[in-house]
């Protein structure tokens, strides 16, 4: 599953801040020092001719950011592994100053602005370097720099564990409190109010309504549990599982992968820790052997390193939650988030399985007859390694839709093109391509978005789309640095990066992409555009900084474009005849073909959603065992000898979270009826400025319930959702 990749800092002013969370940039009239990269020179206003920017560099656009009273400023990522440790001790000094400050002043006096505005501000560059090393700790080509943000992470995540649980700076925001609920502040409204209420939240969650000897043992847990999630992405991000295959073993996998994956010696390579690697071959190859091969060898994956260190941290998190009042580390993780409680988000899980019963059992009896028609074999049963090679063929077979085939029509550079004429349609955008100040791989991209009407430089994103070693092996966006209103006034917008692995071309072959990817990138660059439109005030409350049981919605909306006929011929076309455009037959036949196997996808979903929140009830000393068994009771029996979660990343990050995908299916469904039912269905710019002001625009800074509101013109509900897996009406 794609993610928006994020960290957990247990920390009152970043309780959701993450890889996708907001960050600050030193005093703007400040110089850098010249070997840290944290900022880049700021251009004087000039002349409203500057109002669109043209050019290929990042100065050709900051002058008119200069003019619309924007800054746009661009991280350097290129430190040394010897540059890393002073740069963040240059940052934490800064912050360290500027929280002292906060915590001298006379309570008395305390306002709004000298405390919980002033906190954002001083937290704001220490979120931004944590932004820039997770990326180059993920993305990094030398390992000696991967390993020296790794170091500064742990460092990073220490000292913010450390400031959550200062007793000056809990002073200092309780007596404004205490002003405030006596009526001797003024009322608070929107941003302010929204970061006012999350904090005083924030506080109590970091146990702040118990006793000091409670909240220094929490920390202590904090971070050990911070250390050992640290090392458990790490083994993850470094792991490189290899299988060589013979032809025989082979057959069925597509010449494409054969042509790219032989080896000289006449074996074919899988690389099992590369995620299209994986999904080709248990889609495609014939053998049943070889698919539970490279199944079982896939969810063995860091089983050994990371199977005790996640009963660790599961133990751990059972007793952070105990400590802090809470039933478990389920109700600790979703007490913030729409759902409210663990049991709310189970009951949605396993009301959905229930719900899916019926549809699920019929699905699995086709796949179950063609097993049985393919091996003759009349007692055949569907294993977890036979369920996508027999929906593959199912496709081809019922549905005329061959997933190889239909990559032909998926060049990437044309899907990019493509997808990037969508979002600036419906968005009222202009995305222009610039040279990278530094590129960590060469063929990394970078562009500038503006806004098509004003000029007005909105933010930049990168493009990292292929896979290498020791580079983040999945599809997730991160963060680099957030938007923010600055102390002078300007707004300071925001960056990211889309790290990839798509596979590249061979030869005279372009780069192709599956109608999955397709989906795929859609949905990570609604990521994207959610963290560069955002025009929140606070670091803290801007871009994804959304419940995480919300923040996949708007991209998870996103996907349903690629569905969509007008939208796919627009760019969809063989790559050998570009006249030839992706039939509507065929797309047609598509939708067909998903409906078909809905409940398979969703009962997989929600066997992983399930396997996270009972792994989080407490109690609990195998997590894998948990796992597997909830796996086993909601989809198939999970392999033996294997240990998926010890290779699921979203244990640390998307802790007793993953439901939200579920979640926010459900919305994202109810939001892209807005667009089906407008004129122009999926490109209809009105409502897709609608969705850039109600729901990209404001991000955290007020209730998504009131955003998705007034997006919808209406209350939500989940006709749409239940519609879509084929049990609603």
């Amino acid at each position: 599953m794609v993610c928006f990749r994020m960290t957990s800092v247990p920390i009152l002013v970043l309780a959701t801040a993450s890889l996708g969370f907001s960050c600050q940039t030193p005093d703007p009239g400040a110089k850098p020092d010249a070997t840290s990269g944290a900022t880049m020179k700021m251009v004087e206003p000039v002349d409203q001719a500057a109002a669109f920017a043209t050019g290929t560099t990042l100065a050709d656009f900051q002058a008119a950011a200069a003019y619309h009273g924007v800054v746009l400023e661009l991280p350097a990522l290129d430190w040394s592994a010897t540059a890393i440790g002073p740069e963040v001790n240059r940052i934490l000094q800064q912050a360290e100053a500027g929280l002292q400050a906060i915590a001298n002043q006379d309570p008395q006096y305390v306002t709004f602005a000298s405390s919980f505005a002033a906190l954002d501000d001083a937290m704001d560059p220490v979120v931004s370097l944590l932004n820039q090393l997770w990326l180059m700790k993920e993305t990094r080509v030398e390992e000696e720099v991967r390993s020296a943000c790794n170091v500064e992470v742990q460092k990073l995540d220490a000292w913010l564990v450390a400031v959550s649980y200062r007793e000056d700076l809990y002073s200092i925001c309780q007596a404004y409190n205490k002003r405030y609920q006596n009526g001797e502040r003024a009322l608070l409204e929107g941003e302010d109010l929204k970061l006012f209420t999350d904090n005083m939240r924030d506080y109590r969650r970091s146990g702040f309504n118990l006793d000091a000897a409670t909240r220094a043992a929490v920390a202590v847990l904090q971070n050990k549990h911070n250390e050992l999630t640290n090392q458990f992405d790490t083994n993850i991000t470094e792991a490189q599982v290899e299988l060589f295959l013979t032809a025989e073993e082979m057959d069925g996998v597509p010449d494409s992968f054969l042509e790219a994956s032989k080896m000289a010696d006449g074996s074919y390579r899988v690389r099992v820790t590369v995620t299209p690697d994986f999904a080709t071959v248990m889609d495609n190859a014939k053998s049943e052997a070889v698919r539970k091969r490279v199944n079982i060898a896939r969810y063995q994956v860091c089983m050994d390193r990371n199977g005790p260190l996640l009963n660790e941290i599961v133990g751990l998190r059972a007793q952070i939650a105990e400590k802090l009042g809470f039933a478990n580390w389920a109700d600790y993780k979703t007490e913030p988030k729409m759902a409210g409680t663990g049991q709310a988000a189970i009951d949605f899980c396993e009301d959905l399985v229930a719900g899916l019963e019926p549809k699920f059992r019929g699905e699995v009896a086709v796949l179950t007859k063609l097993k049985r028609q393919e091996t003759g074999n009349p007692a055949a049963e569907i294993m977890w390694w036979d369920y996508r090679y027999y929906q593959n063929m199912l496709m081809k077979n019922e549905y005329g839709v061959d997933s190889e085939a239909l990559r032909n029509y998926f060049k990437l550079d044309d899907v990019i093109t493509g997808m990037f004429a969508v979002y600036q349609h419906i968005f009222g955008l202009t995305f222009h391509r610039i040279d990278p100040p530094y590129a960590w791989v060469d063929d990394l991209q970078l562009y500038v978005v503006t806004d098509a009407a004003t000029g007005e430089p909105l933010g930049c994103f990168y493009l990292d789309l292929f896979p290498r070693p020791g580079k983040y092996n999945h599809f997730a966006q991160f963060d680099i640095q957030g938007g923010k209103r600055l102390a002078d006034g300007r707004y300071r917008r925001p960056s990211a990066a889309l790290v990839c692995n798509f596979t590249p071309g061979v030869g005279d072959q372009p780069a192709l992409m599956s109608h999955y990817e397709v989906e795929t990138i859609f949905h990570e660059f609604g990521h994207a555009m959610h963290t560069v439109l955002t025009r929140a005030n606070y670091g803290q409350l801007s871009g994804g900084n959304v419940p995480r049981d919300f923040v996949e919605a708007p991209s998870q909306m996103f996907e349903n474009w690629v569905w969509d006929v007008e939208v796919l011929q627009g760019f969809a076309a063989d790559y050998r005849d570009p006249s030839k455009k992706i039939p509507a037959e065929l797309i047609a036949s598509m939708k067909e073909a998903n409906l078909a196997t809905a409940a398979l996808g969703y009962r997989r979903q929600m066997g992983l959603a399930l396997s996270d929140l009972r792994m989080h009830l407490g109690g609990v000393a195998d997590a894998g065992a948990v796992c597997n068994a909830t796996n086993s009771e909601v989809l198939f029996a999970v392999p033996a000898g294997t240990n998926f979660a010890a290779y699921w990343g979203h244990l640390t990050g998307y802790d007793a979270g993953y439901y939200g995908y579920g979640w926010a299916d459900s919305i994202a469904a109810d939001l892209a009826t807005a667009f089906e039912n407008s004129p122009g269905r999926f490109l209809d710019q009105e409502v897709g400025m609608r969705l850039r002001k109600e729901i990209y625009e404001v991000g955290g800074s007020r209730p998504v319930a009131e955003s998705v509101r007034k997006f919808l013109l209406r209350d939500s509900n989940n006709r749409a959702f239940l519609k879509q897996l084929g049990i609603g009406k």
